[in-house]
């Protein structure tokens, strides 16, 4: 599910609302007013505030929030920035703060302490809580363990709908996103499902047994979290059992914790694009934010270097023809628009599952005709161009041929690489813009200047 356009303005607008109010108290010295105002948001809004915030605010901010609402605030919070507030906390607090919330939100903010801290917190905490934690901490967050939820319900296959119902009733609230019971028997062994509707419209007098849905698969703990947001789309399921390797229920797993999923799948990929990480705070001081930076500057001082070494090759060719310095970038830069809009395609493809190595070759060979078409069509728009621009009928076909040589590389790159890059354990979308800019610029500037040495020599 993704919010609105008009919610996420509205939402935007009204962090930066709060903000120019935060602000506006903090000059005034009115501290009450300023307390009262950040008490007066939800958690979820105090954790926007923060993250929207520079460092000095912050401070203004986490200092002024009720005790009681810490914990969902932190809960909110990107990892980059919860991960400054935790090392602040005492074991015991955090244990306190984290007591009311959710099992999968309280282990991700476990596992981002050290072991120590960890097994400080857990001693901390209730025997019920300590028990429900510790079947969840294991599993990376990355996994349908890490998701999972032990809030659930179950029932046993012999009960009646009837007294299904009177146990329900027994409860002042059924957990969030509840739509199915979860059916086991007396090991814990995932059984079915019982949905919701079917209990209220069934006669009361029917066994779970009868009723009860046995063709959907429970999902495995070690599943990546991205195909869980795969199953979940392809079923549009609000919630789905959890088991472990013995078939033992662990809990559920939530739409909302699948939102998220998706919504971090999707910061991913667009700040791997930049060679940064999904969680990079926007205002993180100069300390934290150029370092990460300055790694994947220095891969691209690499790849610009070997480009470079390939132009210096041809100096003399260069020296000679004046006019192969002007339209050299031309060509680099064609090979490297085409190959990102191929490269970004064939990404998204892998990530929704639509590319695989069935498919792979068919897509390639139709990646190879848009290369040679288009490589063809601008070459000879290109090639007129630098004809009449320079007035030598040898340039026109150097640098329509280089064109297209370049074109149809870009395809095969752009469809090849993100395989490569995974096959090495790479994540395609961070490191797939550089490999494929170096090889356009590359073969673009081998071709061009090497054809000029060629006809010029």
């Amino acid at each position: 599910m993704q919010a609105a356009p008009e919610e996420t303005v509205s939402n935007a607008s009204m962090t930066q609302a709060h903000l120019g109010k935060l602000q506006d108290l903090v000059g005034k010295g009115t501290m009450l007013q300023l307390r009262q105002m950040i008490n007066g948001l939800r958690p979820v809004e105090i954790a926007r505030l923060i993250e929207s915030a520079p460092p000095p605010s912050r401070s203004v901010i986490w200092d002024f929030v009720d005790k009681n609402t810490l914990g969902e605030v932190l809960e909110e919070l990107p990892e980059d920035i919860r991960s400054n507030y935790l090392t602040s906390i005492e074991a015991e607090d955090i244990a306190e703060l984290t007591s009311e919330l959710e099992t999968d939100d309280l282990v991700d903010i476990l596992q981002e302490l050290p072991e120590q801290v960890i097994q400080e917190v857990l001693a901390a905490m209730s025997n019920q809580d300590r028990e429900r934690v510790e079947k969840i901490l294991p599993y990376p967050e990355d996994t349908a363990g890490g998701l999972t939820n032990t809030d659930t319900i179950t029932v046993r296959p012999r009960f009646t709908l009837e007294v299904v119902l009177r146990y329900l009733r027994r409860h002042d609230e059924l957990p969030p996103s509840t739509d199915n019971l979860i059916v086991v028997n007396r090991k814990d062994d995932y059984l079915g499902l019982l949905p919701l509707s079917t209990l209220l419209t069934t006669e009361p007098n029917i066994t779970v047994r009868e009723v009860m849905v046995t063709d959907t698969n429970a999902i495995r703990a070690e599943m990546e979290d991205v195909e869980v947001a795969k199953l979940f789309e392809q079923h549009d399921w609000i919630s789905a059992p959890v088991v472990n390797d013995d078939g033992k229920l662990l809990g559920r797993i939530t739409i909302d914790d699948v939102v998220d999923v998706i919504r971090e799948e999707a910061d991913h990929s667009l700040m791997s694009l930049a060679g940064l990480d999904e969680d990079e705070d926007t205002f993180a001081p100069i300390s934290r934010a150029t370092p990460r930076r300055a790694i994947w500057l220095g891969v691209n001082l690499l790849t610009a270097l070997l480009a470079s070494s390939v132009i210096n090759i041809f100096q003399e060719t260069i020296d000679k023809v004046v006019a192969l310095a002007v339209l050299m970038p031309i060509v680099a830069s064609m090979g490297g628009v085409a190959g990102s809009q191929t490269l970004t395609m064939v990404i998204r493809g892998i990530a929704t599952g639509q590319i695989g190595p069935n498919n792979q070759r068919w897509l390639l060979s139709r990646e190879l005709g848009v290369g040679l078409v288009n490589g063809m069509l601008w070459a000879l728009i290109m090639g007129a161009i630098a004809g009449i621009w320079f007035n030598d009928p040898i340039m026109t076909f150097i640098i329509g041929a280089a064109m297209i040589i370049n074109l149809i590389t870009a395809a095969v790159a752009g469809v090849l690489v993100p395989s490569m890059l995974k096959s090495f354990k790479v994540d395609p979308a961070l490191a797939g813009g550089v490999t494929l800019t170096t090889i356009t610029d590359v073969v673009g500037f081998l071709a061009f200047l090497g054809l000029a040495t060629v006809f010029y020599s």
